[in-house]
């Protein structure tokens, strides 16, 4: 105050004003005293001694002057709205929400109160009106770049990418410098599969924070979907060395280097990986972990894990108990894979098989658009084929209850593209794995998983939560219009020697682990002249496996690798070629198995612990071929080598192959067909009977 001239209230609220924007709470504080004395109802005193001990975290004292304030003006938006801020401070979100309400009900054009009612949404987990909310904000205050980033954040969790990229793009225009904004921009480009761009978007966000290591796992994740493997190794090492702990990481690390048969530290990263797993972290996706020496009780628990993390059980089950009452079963199929995809290759035959008297098969596709020639036959199979790539796994949620689905089947589990979200939602009464993902999902609303008695021996059902449909030969469909190329390939033309043994494994090069390359590197010595013919899923794998080769003491030559062909019937023929398929351990060839067995191809395998480690086991019962099946890796080593000692003794087992393939069950589609419509039938009487899900036996 000035020295002997006594100032008005106004005056002091006007000097205390310019303290609290200068930081200096207390002495504003102190200014509003002066004012309370005389004038103890002052509101604009009260409210701003309020904020000034919030400022000081005195969330109780504030709130006590703030209701005061409210009191002496209970239509006072601005208060409503402080009010609003000191109940988030004090962790009532529900209170906050009705403070924010009443102060844009007060006063519509409070574009502030607005955005912070968005927020509020968001951490309440209502996203929706989150937006609306931050629309009208947007609508009084289009140069709030916060609110276009939230806005943003909000449309992406609703699954509305293009507009969330549109709300980005907004207010990174107004804000170009934030780390946050080029983040959360590449994150939704890598969900719309545009993944040169959202690299683009964390180099930008890298050049800004250099030391932020989610984004170099974010670039890592990109350049994986991109096949670029080499780069999206840097990228996860350099995550790995700054925070080792974050979540998932270490699983996609060691993933990415098994795509590149980089087996530098492998086994120390293993036991690593296992014994988090086993400590209840995040440690890996659980798609990683099937290709590595585990078990399946410790794959649950991973899929538990993650099932829970990133596709919780909806509080609020779309579908509430109805029961329906069709002329049909009606069974919807979902999946990314309704394309040039092994998935789409084994059931094409299954969706045109089934009986149109008794089933009403639906398709939901959400892969994107594809031109390929399986793609319009699929689509042709189907009663309806709907494409649902656009659409928020709400919507399409609500879609599967709008139509009545009694059977929802997953076609992904934890594989690329999967839209688990839409299971979590509840959408249908009877909601099934299978296929997609050779283990349990761990997630409660899946109901059933189908194997067959060689996958999940009975006493192993205690590591699925899904109860076990047990189909009586296989659980894999096969398309017994399969065709093979016409075409005569000379061993010469694909690299091959022309009078040599040779070893083939088609796998995927992530499944190939150092402890069944030992085996093979022995085969090759001790059968002379003899090559290992490969998959060569990219240039580094094809490279680090000849360097593995020369270090167990084998000329890298006599690894012969056979590049990718877009035409399956080309590759089903080159398979001629071959003497013997040798399996992987850990991750069985599935698809490929079937594959060779097709094309005349004998396949050794070793029977594992896991539903990953033995489906090759379940194609060769199923074709009548036990006998390639071993149960230890010396036995595995030993048949190899007695068949390629053998040639009469393999050439019998190839005879029986040749006839077998029509004559057992295999490869009988319509037969496959009846047993899992069986099953259908059984998960739908159980349902329309309230019955409790238990396992389910098909029989022959």
């Amino acid at each position: 105050m000035t020295q002997g001239i006594p100032m008005n209230a106004e005056e002091i609220y006007q000097q205390a004003i310019a303290a609290y924007r200068s930081g200096r709470y207390a002495e504003a504080e102190a200014l509003c005293g002066v004012i309370l004395q005389s004038q103890p109802d002052h509101f604009d005193a009260l409210h701003l001694s309020s904020i000034c001990r919030s400022e000081q975290k005195d969330f109780t004292q504030a709130l006590q002057l703030l209701k005061h304030a409210l009191a002496v003006n209970p239509r006072a938006a601005n208060a409503h709205n402080s009010l609003g801020n000191l109940y988030e401070d004090l962790g009532r979100p529900d209170d906050a929400l009705v403070s924010y309400t009443e102060a844009v009900t007060l006063k519509p054009d409070f574009a502030a109160a607005w955005f912070n009612r968005g927020n509020v949404f968001l951490k309440l987990g209502r996203p929706e009106e989150a937006v609306s909310s931050y629309e009208r904000a947007l609508a009084l205050e289009p140069a709030n770049a916060f609110a276009w980033y939230n806005c943003g954040f909000a449309l992406n969790g609703l699954g509305r990418l293009a507009e969330a990229l549109a709300s980005y793009d907004e207010a990174l225009r107004l804000n170009p410098g934030s780390l946050e904004i080029h983040t959360n921009r590449g994150n939704v480009l890598k969900e719309l599969k545009r993944f040169e761009e959202a690299l683009v978007s964390y180099d930008r966000a890298l050049a800004i924070d250099p030391d932020y290591a989610g984004n170099y796992i974010n670039k890592g994740t990109a350049l994986f979907e991109l096949k670029r493997f080499d780069e999206a190794l840097v990228n996860y090492d350099k995550a790995l060395a700054m925070t080792p702990d974050q979540p998932y990481l270490l699983g996609s690390w060691l993933h990415t280097k098994m795509f590149l048969c980089d087996w530098a530290g492998f086994a120390e990263a293993v036991k690593k990986l296992v014994l988090a797993t086993e400590r209840g972290e995040q440690a890996t996706p659980p798609f990683a972990l099937l290709a590595i020496a585990s078990s399946a009780a410790l794959q649950l628990q991973c899929a538990k894990s993650y099932a829970s993390d990133k596709f919780p059980s909806n509080q609020q089950p779309i579908w509430c108990g109805e029961r329906y009452a069709h002329d049909r079963i009606r069974v919807g199929y979902f999946s990314s894979d309704y394309r040039n995809h092994p998935m789409a290759q084994l059931a094409a035959g299954l969706f045109e098989s089934h009986d149109r008297s008794r089933f009403e098969i639906i398709a939901f596709a959400f892969g994107g658009p594809s031109d390929s020639p399986i793609r319009k036959r699929i689509e042709r199979s189907f009663d309806r084929f709907i494409d649902v790539s656009a659409y928020t796994d709400q919507e399409i949620a609500e879609w599967v209850r709008s139509l009545e689905i009694d059977i929802a089947v997953d076609l992904n589990g934890f594989t690329t593209n999967a839209r688990t979200g839409i299971f979590a939602m509840r959408p249908a009464p009877v909601q099934v794995n299978y296929m997609g993902y050779p283990g349990s999902m761990g997630a409660s609303y899946m109901d059933y998983i189908i194997a067959d008695p060689m996958l999940v021996p009975q006493q192993d059902q205690r590591y699925y939560t899904e109860r076990v449909v047990y189909l009586p030969h296989s659980y894999q469909v096969n398309d017994a219009a399969k065709q093979i190329s016409e075409r005569r390939f000379s061993r010469s033309e694909l690299g091959l020697p022309d009078d040599s043994f040779v070893f083939c494994c088609f796998n995927n090069n992530y499944k190939i682990t150092p402890d069944v390359f030992d085996i093979w590197m022995r085969l090759l010595k001790m059968v002379s002249g003899s090559v290992l013919w490969l998959l060569e899923g990219n240039a580094t794998a094809a490279k680090n496996l000849r360097l593995e080769a020369t270090k167990r003491g084998i000329s890298p030559d006599r690894l012969v690798f056979a590049p990718r062909v877009s035409v399956l019937e080309d590759h089903l023929a080159r398979h001629r070629q071959a003497d013997l398929f040798l399996d992987t351990f850990y991750y069985n060839a599935h698809t490929t198995t079937s594959d060779a067995l097709w094309a005349g191809l004998p396949v050794l395998t070793c029977l594992g612990n896991t539903f990953a480690s033995r489906v090759a086991a379940s194609l060769l019962n199923a074709i009548g071929l036990p006998e390639l099946i071993t149960f230890s890796r010396q036995e595995y080593e030993a048949l190899a080598l007695a068949l390629a000692g053998n040639r009469d003794r393999l050439a019998t087992i190839k005879e029986k192959l040749a006839r077998n393939r029509a004559a057992y069950p295999l490869f009988n589609t319509a037969l496959f067909t009846k047993h899992i419509e069986a099953a259908y039938s059984a998960m739908w009487e159980r349902y329309q009977k309230g019955s409790p899900v238990e396992e389910i036996y098909i029989e022959t």
